[in-house]
């Protein structure tokens, strides 16, 4: 996959479960359309955390690897239906 371009980056590392999810949510409702948000976290929990709340919200988890003892997720806001 080629390098993905963030838009915003969430710093959500020694944020315990739910806290990197809450941030997320919240930071994400700022973004337009389309933008992508990177998201930094060192809780293990959120492996399984933000693909399920990708799912949940309708947005798009692009990629998410291990960097050094963190997790880095990219996920790309999706248009919010009415």
């Amino acid at each position: 996959m080629p390098d993905i371009k963030e838009d915003v980056v969430l710093d959500a590392r020694n944020l315990l479960c739910p806290m990197p999810v809450v941030k997320a949510g919240k930071q994400i409702r700022t973004l337009e359309d389309g933008q992508i948000l990177k998201i930094l976290a060192t809780d293990r929990g959120s492996i399984a955390d933000f693909p399920a709340w990708a799912d949940d919200t309708g947005n798009e988890l692009l990629e998410w690897h291990e960097e050094d003892g963190t997790f880095v997720f990219f996920v790309r806001k999706v248009e919010e239906e009415d």
